[in-house]
């Protein structure tokens, strides 16, 4: 409700208000009179002297000084002597007596008989009408004349008021005129002010991110997650070296995140986030001090920081801190590994491309060196891509001595389903025991076509371990790469080996990707057809994410599909991820493929895959990895049997 129709309100509201006591006060004068009357009555010295036996004789006599609304006389012995004249309850309609009538009634004995009379009040209520309305009148007449000022001056500031809003319009739309201070009187001078104050204050500030916003135009745009520059701004740093100018020297470390594909499959995107930005906090606290820094993020995992007037004699400070911080920080979370670091000097005018191709092969070279380590590399000798001939040597290393170690992730069945399988993950040990990252091993192991040898070694140390540990009745996954399944020496090699050790083949389950298997249709059946000629089964990670993914079905024939992680990513919430996956266990049930949920990292994830009917899940929430070997699993299984 506006000022103005609460101020009318209250205006009726007094108004009625001083009626109602206007009112009341009237009636009361008229009972003090009514009052008076009677006693005037009953004190008559009339009442002394002799009366007539009469009744009409009486009432004659009487009223030459009342006015009676009600008159009876009732004679003790002679009934003709009776005489009744009124009546006792009022029936006049006149505004006067229906607002003011108060009869005042007297009974009494005289010598003779009985006397009942109501004494009239209708002179004085018209009276008393008479002058309530011209109370009334006044206070009508008072309402409208304050009605009417009201009703000019909001008038007016309205006027103002308008004249206000207006402005500030216009400053919504960018337009800062002059206020009219004439425009604002009495009270309202105070809002013209603030306006004049608020339209210089807003038009600085708009000349101010004008500024700002032509300066943010000049500079690269900043990465959200670390709050380095992005790799456009990376770009302009490398063609600004490019350009002779100034002789200016100093380092740039490329540092590589290498365990953010494993956290964001495993714990999801968010977790990958805060991964990157806790490398990235490591990166600041290891540097602080040094003036002039630049850092960027130059790839999803890739990191370059420039340090100005340093030489290479002097990086080793540096370098140990960002080891040390890396080192923390992994001592706080699961992650075998935080990044790799390679440096490599530059100079004003020196080729850019060389420096990010050099400095990418030191990084390769630090990351055959142990968890978080580093490498300094001035240049490539002799045009040799270094980084690439230590992996290659590291990866053929680690297939003649077989340097493998397994985790086991373990997958829930569902729907009391009887145990589904364990996946088993792979993880690589340098000569010297240090962990090499797993993602560019196999990364390194696919460039040098050394895929197939790394899948037999993952095999036949699988299969040694089943072997090792006949406690353990259960069944595992394998991963093998998709290089390794569309050669057909490869399959053959496989099927021998299963066909020799026929018992352990119906314990394996073989995991192979979505995008591999649709790159070769018809080689992916065969395999497929081949395993289970053995008795092994076969599982399609990354499930969902191709657009044949339900050929699958009725040509591959796997045993399990396992869903992308990133259907199960605030799946409860999702409604579209909820329809797909109801849509693949659905015609999976039809084929007799069981679905597994992976990357549940949340306990309403897993009710809401549970309702949807999954056959297994799989992810942090459910079991974290962890070491499987033969001396822990039957340590595991005589405690169940103890």
């Amino acid at each position: 409700m506006g000022v103005g129709k609460s101020i009318h309100l209250l205006l009726i509201t007094a108004c009625l208000a001083l009626t109602a006591l206007a009112y009341l006060n009237q009636r009361q004068e008229i009972a003090a009179i009514a009052d008076f009357q009677l006693k005037e009555y009953q004190a008559d010295p009339i009442w002394q002297q002799p009366l007539p036996e009469q009744g009409q004789a009486l009432f004659t006599l009487l009223t030459k000084q009342y006015e009676f609304q009600f008159f009876q006389y009732v004679h003790q012995l002679d009934g003709n002597l009776n005489y009744t004249q009124g009546e006792l309850i009022a029936s006049g309609t006149d505004l006067a007596t229906v607002l003011f009538n108060q009869p005042r009634e007297n009974t009494q004995a005289l010598p003779q008989g009985r006397l009942q009379v109501k004494l009239s009040s209708r002179t004085i209520a018209k009276d008393a009408l008479t002058h309530f309305t011209q109370t009334l009148i006044w206070i009508v007449g008072g309402y409208l004349a304050l009605a009417v000022l009201f009703t000019l001056l909001m008038a007016r500031q309205k006027r103002t008021i308008g004249y206000a809003v207006n402005a500030l319009d216009g400053f919504a739309e960018l337009k800062f005129d002059a206020i009219a201070h004439s425009r604002f009187h009495g009270e309202l001078k105070p809002l013209g002010k603030a306006l004049e104050h608020c339209r210089v204050a807003l038009h600085d500030k708009f000349d101010q991110l004008q500024q700002q916003t032509e300066q943010l135009n000049r500079e690269a745009y900043q990465d959200p997650v670390t709050l380095f520059g992005t790799r456009p701004k990376f770009t302009e740093k490398l063609d600004a070296l490019a350009k002779p100018g100034k002789s200016r020297i100093g380092l740039m470390a490329m540092i590589k995140a290498t365990e953010l594909g494993h956290v964001n499959q495993s714990q999801g995107r968010a977790a990958g986030d805060d991964y990157l930005a806790g490398v990235a906090t490591c990166i600041r606290k290891a540097l602080q001090g040094m003036p002039n820094i630049e850092a960027f993020r130059i790839s999803s995992a890739d990191f370059a920081v420039f340090i100005p007037d340093l030489v290479l004699k002097d990086a080793q400070q540096p370098l140990e801190k960002l080891k040390a911080q890396f080192d923390e920080y992994q001592q706080g979370s699961d992650l075998e590994s935080v990044a790799y670091i390679g440096m490599v000097p530059y100079e004003q005018g020196g080729d850019a491309l060389s420096l990010v191709y050099i400095a990418d092969a030191a990084v390769s070279i630090a990351q055959t060196l142990g968890p978080n380590s580093y490498h300094v590399q001035e240049k490539l000798s002799d045009e040799e891509l270094v980084g690439d001939s230590h992996w290659k040597l590291a990866i053929e290393d680690i297939i003649k001595r077989r340097a493998i170690k397994f985790h086991a992730q373990d997958i829930q069945p569902c729907r009391g389903a009887d145990n589904v399988y364990r996946e088993l993950l792979s993880r690589f040990y340098s000569s010297e025991g240090k962990f090499l990252p797993t993602g560019t091993v196999i990364a390194m192991a696919e460039r040098h076509g050394l895929s197939v040898e790394l899948d037999k070694i993952i095999i036949l140390s699988t299969l040694r371990l089943l072997l090792d540990t006949p406690t353990f009745t259960g069944a595992l996954g394998i991963n093998i790469s998709t290089a390794s399944v569309n050669q057909p020496a490869f399959t053959a090699w496989l099927k021998d080996i299963f066909v020799r050790q026929r018992q352990i083949a119906s314990r394996l389950v073989l995991e192979v990707n979505e995008a591999g298997m649709q790159a070769n249709i018809r080689q992916a059946h065969k395999f497929v057809r081949d395993m289970h000629s053995v008795g092994a089964r076969v599982a399609v990670e990354h499930f969902g994410m191709g657009f044949t993914s339900f050929k699958f079905f009725k040509e591959v024939r796997p045993d399990f599909i396992k869903l992308d992680g990133s259907y199960s990513q605030g799946i409860d919430t999702d409604s579209n991820n909820r329809f797909f996956v109801k849509m693949i266990v659905d015609v999976a049930r039809k084929q007799s493929v069981k679905v597994i949920a992976s990357s549940i990292e949340r306990q309403e994830e897993k009710f809401a895959l549970e309702q949807l009917l999954v056959d297994g899940l799989q992810g942090f929430y459910i079991a974290k990895p962890k070491p499987f070997t033969v001396k822990d699993e039957q340590s595991a299984r005589s405690q169940t049997a103890g």
